[in-house]
């Protein structure tokens, strides 16, 4: 039966795919950029491969940076036991692939090349890799059966289920219980996942409940932020600072209100506003709204600092070290589509604030159990939860130190990972688990 869903998988899905892809690389630049920076995948890929000498190998896959930042504490882990192992890791998106060439501990990077049997074919007859891991979802069922076919071991880290997914409606079940069945291991977040996994009837791979290694990873990215001082001392003296993070115009018409009637009245407060696309047109809306309200400064001219309360982010690529200053954060994105990473926050032990659309992960709505996090709804809940949290020092200290100590209770993944992960690179292909 698994033939009859190959053939049908590379003879109808795989070309409606690529049409698709094609047409929507024409009115979309990021599909634009990920079929342009394919079409020499092999003859780069094959030159980096030449260069790698002796050794093991592992290939790692994620679909973007989200994914990426949660496979690299198990590729760092793995360099520090195993330093002759040779990591390949590939991206699906753009965004992941073009913001990590420059990964160090990566021996070789690439595409992900489309998922064809010839293009499976030729991807693994050049990195012939002896264990292949992908990280959370982004499964691409010729290159699992590739695999398969060949004896390597493979498996996910960080695997999730939805219980809404549309894999387990019945004809789209059947075809993923041929490609989960496929793999050797499947690693997941929660017993949630894990028995999500098993209504795909899988009588090949074993399920592990392993955790969740962005815990690890936001863990070990906070270390090393605090050790940086990007705002100097003297804005923060005196001062209880808000830091809002990754927020769109939506949430700021929630947020924004909020605080400035806590401003009005509270001559300490500071807000730090990380926009998450901080265009041109994005932060001069953002002044216009607040000019004559409230005094901001773009972070980017803080050298002129003059007790300006709101400080607007004109930069990326700072937020986990901007959190380190807060007494209590909003992270955005729960008014718009999706909420962005409460854990960055909340590994820094200080109360976090999220709007209500989080559906999209687990973790802000275990913080809100944990008493770590709060779930906002309007401008009002804001502006009380807000105001309770920094007009209460004991109250703000006992919420940040239960989202210190949901962060830490969760740490650990990446090691139970790499003790299934280490056999595999150190003995033979056989999956002893």
């Amino acid at each position: 039966m698994v033939h009859f869903w190959r053939l049908l998988y590379s003879l109808i899905t795989i070309p409606i795919l690529w049409t698709l892809l094609q047409i929507l690389g024409l009115f979309n630049a990021k599909v634009r950029r990920g079929i342009a920076g394919r079409k020499h995948l092999f003859a780069d890929l094959e030159a980096q491969i030449s260069r790698l000498g002796e050794g093991r190998r592992i290939w790692v896959h994620s679909s973007s940076m989200g994914e990426f930042e949660q496979a690299k504490p198990i590729i760092a882990a793995l360099k520090e036991r195993l330093p002759q192992v040779k990591v390949i890791v590939t991206f699906y998106s753009p965004s992941g692939f073009e913001n990590s060439r420059k990964y160090p501990l990566a021996d070789a990077i690439s595409y992900l090349p489309f998922d064809t049997r010839r293009n499976a074919r030729r991807f693994f007859d050049l990195v012939r890799p002896d264990v292949g891991v992908m990280v959370r979802y982004d499964i691409w069922p010729n290159h699992v059966w590739e695999m398969r076919d060949r004896g390597i071991p493979s498996g996910i880290a960080n695997a999730t289920m939805r219980r809404q997914t549309e894999r387990r409606i019945p004809f789209a079940r059947k075809f993923h219980h041929y490609v989960y069945n496929a793999l050797d291991l499947i690693m997941t977040v929660s017993q949630t996942d894990a028995d999500m996994f098993r209504v795909f009837s899988l009588s090949h791979p074993r399920i592990e409940v392993i955790g969740d290694t962005r815990f690890d990873q936001v863990r070990i990215r906070s270390q090393e932020a605090r050790k940086h001082m990007i705002v100097p001392p003297a804005v923060l003296e005196n001062r209880l600072v808000v830091v809002a993070g990754s927020t769109w115009p939506e949430d700021e018409e929630v947020f924004l209100p909020a605080f400035l009637d806590l401003a009005a009245t509270n001559p300490r407060l500071l807000m730090i506003l990380v926009p998450h696309e901080p265009t041109v047109q994005h932060l001069e809306n953002l002044e216009s709204d607040l000019d004559g309200r409230i005094s901001c400064i773009r972070f980017s001219a803080l050298r002129e600092y003059r007790d300006e309360r709101v400080i607007i982010v004109d930069s990326i690529g700072i937020l986990l070290t901007l959190y380190s200053y807060a007494h209590v954060a909003f992270v955005g994105g729960g008014f718009k589509q999706n909420v962005h990473n409460v854990l960055e926050a909340a590994v820094y032990g200080i109360p976090v604030l999220f709007g209500p659309r989080h559906w999209n992960s687990q973790e802000p709505i275990m913080l809100a159990g944990h008493g770590g996090g709060f779930v906002i709804t309007d401008s009002g809940e804001m502006k009380r939860t807000l105001g309770n949290l920094l007009g209460d020092d004991l109250a703000r200290a006992e919420s940040g130190a239960k989202a210190s100590r949901f962060v830490e209770s969760h740490t650990g993944a990446t090691d139970r990972v790499v003790e299934y992960l280490q056999p595999l690179l150190t003995s033979t292909r056989t999956l002893s688990l």
